[in-house]
């Protein structure tokens, strides 16, 4: 696997706000009843394309959480929902954080803890 840089760019750091990135959603990942939704963003600042994993309880407040990783272009069209989470999980580096996680982002690697 190509040995994937982070470049210091706002998408590293930060959700974006709607004007620095394109967005298609991929659908819901419905496995072991998460309902997340999975997307792909690209950032129009580096033109990085992401895989991004949403998911919250719908009965707890402050329960959200978010991932994003790089993903290739080519594997773009494949994507589907319920493949997204071992995707992240393969990938040398991901992002995740959410009100769940205090709302700070970091990196990490590895299992992803749903």
């Amino acid at each position: 696997m190509k040995k994937l840089p982070k470049l210091g760019c706002a998408c590293e750091k930060q959700d974006l706000i709607e004007s620095e990135y394109r967005t298609s959603n991929v659908g819901i990942d419905f496995t072991g009843g998460r309902n997340a939704e999975v997307s792909i963003i690209q950032c129009k600042l580096c033109q990085r394309i992401w895989l991004k994993y949403l998911v919250e309880k719908e009965s707890f407040t402050k329960s959200g959480r978010c991932y994003k990783g790089i993903i290739a272009k080519k594997e773009v069209a494949g994507m589907k929902p319920e493949n997204a989470v071992e995707y992240l999980e393969n990938l040398e580096w991901y992002i995740y954080g959410g009100a769940d996680l205090g709302s700070a982002k970091k990196f990490g690697q590895g299992k992803i803890d749903l």
